[in-house]
């Protein structure tokens, strides 16, 4: 299969220029398309292979999906299969970040967060039809875009994808769709907006034709060839789903860096929960009156951990399709809490685990079920070249999700480390099958 890809300038010279000069009518092909249609049909099977998205920390090794028992009967439950390496070219330094599935759960697509850098591609799709044996089927970019980074499935078979950067890493992002046959279908907005739109996380209801994203960081300010500190962003993205087209821009006032946002299923009034991950407050957010306000304030979590950070450092956020508790990985505290969120404007504490100050949980997929939340301890780590240095301690884990408590999974727990043959790994995206 072909798949569409674009030039990109080769080598860091020509990446490092574009940083410098930063600072210095066709019918939508996924009309129709519900992105949770297909995963409603597949609630009653229980996930048994898990896919790690990763990459060497080394940045020397390539880039790799792990292939992990999660059969919970298996008496190798929580052992690695085998690892399918990124072929050349391009194949290393993607710093692997998110990816997801395809409704039919045969592609999985995974994003490289710093391809650009490279000048490599940064969309990578794999064949899982047969889910012990991936293949590679091959990559892409968008032309008007980068730093790729969430991805939200559609029942054509294509995919909606965060974009936070422009080509050069700066403002505005794009969200970029591909069509079920891997195809860049078009980027969007059309009409991009100018008050700092770097999308990250994103979420949709199709059935009330609503889609929503969290601006978070403007990437090129992360770089050490940028001066400044890095620069944050505060707002919800509400969109017309079918058209592609962004309806309202919602502040969050006080929050520091939406990082990720959810909506809560079947919420006639539909609401969305979003995170400050840097001033530890979780926000409610009104789609449709515009507005957003601090319903729960994460230093009240107990145990409390002292750290830095206020709320220990909220990041990305997972709901059951019951859309009555709100999941989410603390990385700074060490902590994996969960949220009664019933009551929408109330919400209250009922679980926690504790990994301890270090361990830097922030990537988290709840399975299909809904009874077992995946995380993996590593965030970002810019090294000699950026601003960010959030490295985790490499582990994967596995939570038991109940109605009231979380329970961690004794049995399951994997160093990236020391797992592989080429050294240690930094595991980032999650998905089950």
């Amino acid at each position: 299969m072909n798949i569409n890809t674009r030039p990109v300038a080769s080598g860091w010279a020509g990446v490092a220029c574009s940083w410098a000069v930063l600072v210095l009518a066709a019918p939508l092909a996924c009309a129709g398309s519900s992105p949770h249609g297909e995963q409603e049909r597949n609630r009653s099977r229980p996930d048994t292979t898990l896919y790690i998205w990763a990459g060497d920390q080394a940045r020397k090794a390539p880039d790799f999906l792990a292939v992990i028992e999660f059969n919970e009967k298996s008496r190798n439950y929580g052992k690695v299969i085998k690892t399918v390496p990124l072929p050349p070219p391009g194949n290393v330094g993607n710093e692997p970040h998110h990816c997801h599935l395809s409704v039919d759960r045969n592609v999985l697509a995974c994003g490289g967060l710093l391809s650009l850098l490279r000048g490599q591609n940064s969309i990578f799709f794999f064949d899982v039809s047969k889910p012990r044996d991936p293949r590679l089927i091959g990559s892409a970019s968008a032309p008007q875009s980068g730093i790729t980074d969430d991805f939200l499935p559609l029942d054509s078979g294509g995919f909606l994808i965060t974009q936070m950067g422009s080509a050069s890493g700066g403002a505005p992002g794009r969200v970029a769709e591909f069509d079920n046959g891997l195809q860049l279908y078009k980027e969007w907005p059309e009409s991009t907006p100018q008050d700092g739109f770097n999308p990250h996380g994103i979420d949709a209801r199709p059935e009330v034709n609503l889609m929503v994203t969290s601006d978070f960081i403007l990437p090129a300010s992360t770089l050490n060839a940028v001066p400044g500190d890095p620069v944050l962003r505060n707002s919800i993205r509400v969109w017309d789903f079918y058209g592609r087209t962004i309806k309202r821009t919602i502040p969050v006032t006080g929050a520091v860096g939406t990082m990720d946002v959810k909506l809560i299923p079947g919420d006639p009034m539909q609401r969305a929960y979003t995170a400050g991950m840097f001033d530890g407050f979780v926000y409610l957010v009104d789609t449709q009156g515009g507005t957003a306000k601090a319903v729960f304030d994460c230093e009240t979590i107990v145990p409390h951990v002292d750290v830095a950070t206020p709320g220990g450092m909220t990041q990305l956020l997972a709901m059951p399709t019951t859309g009555d508790r709100l999941l989410f990985g603390s990385f700074q505290a060490g902590q994996v809490g969960m949220l009664d969120v019933s009551d929408p404007e109330h919400p209250v504490q009922s679980g926690i685990v504790n990994l301890g100050v270090g361990a830097g949980p922030h990537d988290i997929a709840l399975t299909d079920d809904d009874r077992r939340l995946v995380v993996t301890d590593y965030f970002l780590n810019e090294d000699d070249f950026g601003k960010i240095h959030f490295e985790g301690d490499h582990h994967v884990h596995v939570i038991k999700v109940y109605k009231d408590h979380l329970e961690l999974d004794r049995r399951f727990d994997i160093d990236f480390n020391t797992a592989f043959a080429t050294g240690p790994a930094r595991p980032h995206g999650i998905e089950m099958k």
